[in-house]
């Protein structure tokens, strides 16, 4: 899943993006690299981010969502039920939500649908997710969370669930690695399990980067959660990713 985000201010290409010409390019650039799928966001969920209305999230979303060429599936990174019903009748197949359906309308938007929609594990907001996250056991919190996320979703429903643990939303370095080293614990949920490492803060608490100097320890830890059973993986560098999981899958075909 390539990412495309349409912000000023995301944490690893927030101002790349902002103008609809070059996200476009940048789609049609991503499904050459070997996406098959793209996600768009147009509110920024790095830590510390201020939310924005809908009608600015709409506003950035419009001249891309209406215009793409693209024959990939188009994601919708957002939170809002408003945002989500407009890209769906514009072109958009699936919702990404990192709030986890908190959204009173989402459910109903998305049931209406028929759509995939990711839930998300998310420890408080954007803005405060990181004040001193805590868990008394990460992977027993997430698979309770994941548990009565899907039991609401069913209710209201909602049938097609992607699971993804959030992986730096409100978690220590230490909650992310773990997460990492036990995915396959969620796997006994039976929905198919979305990660994203790409370019994360806690590669760079490991080895000093910044966000752009993080492929490797994306790749490494995108490969791990492959191992681990994860089927889908946002990322921003689309190209890399897709040679690094062909190795890997030719290898793997080859293991006795």
């Amino acid at each position: 899943m390539g990412i495309v985000n349409l912000t000023p201010d995301s944490f690893s290409d927030g101002g790349r993006y902002t103008d609809p010409s070059t996200a476009l390019t940048h789609i049609e650039q991503l499904e050459k690299d070997g996406a098959n799928s793209i996600d768009l966001g147009a509110e920024s969920t790095r830590p510390g981010a201020i939310p924005i209305d809908s009608a600015t999230e709409i506003n950035r979303l419009k001249p891309v969502l209406t215009q793409t060429n693209t024959t990939l599936p188009i994601s919708i990174d957002t939170q809002k039920a408003t945002v989500a019903d407009w890209a769906l009748e514009n072109g958009a197949t699936l919702i990404n939500d990192v709030s986890g359906l908190r959204d009173p309308d989402m459910a109903r938007v998305v049931a209406q649908a028929n759509c995939p929609v990711t839930i998300m594990h998310m420890e408080g907001t954007p803005e405060t997710m990181q004040d001193r996250p805590r868990y008394n056991d990460v992977i027993d919190a997430l698979y309770q969370y994941f548990e009565e996320r899907l039991e609401f979703a069913s209710k209201h429903g909602i049938q097609k669930v992607i699971l993804d643990p959030g992986i730096g939303f409100g978690k220590t370095l230490d909650h992310n690695l773990d997460i990492l080293a036990n995915l396959d614990r969620f796997n006994a949920l039976g929905c198919p399990v979305m990660i994203g490492t790409s370019n994360k803060s806690f590669i760079g608490k490991l080895i000093e980067s910044e966000p752009q100097e993080r492929l490797g320890g994306s790749l490494s830890s995108a490969l791990l959660a492959l191992q681990k059973g994860a089927q889908l993986f946002r990322v921003h560098d689309v190209a890399a990713h897709h040679q690094a999981f062909t190795v890997w899958n030719q290898v793997q075909t080859r293991v006795q």
